[in-house]
């Protein structure tokens, strides 16, 4: 298991933020589970620039914070669906601002990224 050498600040908002929603698909996971979709291979479907080990990997981490939760039905095919919890519903104004935040400067983002490439 890895240990930290250099422990964390957790008494920084911006730090704890950082650590829940750290990860490039965590925002993406928590917005298409807000939209409707709430099984694996919807996500994956979704998401479709993750591959689902990254994925899955994100919303274990998810659930380990408490944002989401994971309700398993009985029968076969196991049925699995995720769900935003009280303090993941608390996250998804900062999800709304990342989105807004993104609209509003696509074009800046698209050209230092096409100047960057060049």
């Amino acid at each position: 298991m890895y240990e930290r050498k250099i422990p964390e600040d957790l008494e920084c908002g911006v730090t704890i933020t950082a650590k829940v929603l750290g990860g490039k698909w965590k925002p993406c996971i928590i917005d298409s589970i807000r939209r409707g979709i709430q099984r694996p291979s919807e996500l994956h479907q979704d998401i479709t620039e993750a591959s689902p080990r990254v994925i899955n990997m994100q919303l274990r981490e998810l659930l380990d914070h408490g944002i989401i939760d994971k309700k398993i039905y009985p029968g076969l095919p196991l049925k699995v669906e995720y769900n935003l919890t009280p303090v993941g519903e608390g996250i998804l104004f900062i999800i709304d601002a990342m989105d807004k935040w993104g609209e509003e400067n696509r074009d800046h983002v698209l050209q230092v990224t096409e100047e960057t490439a060049g």
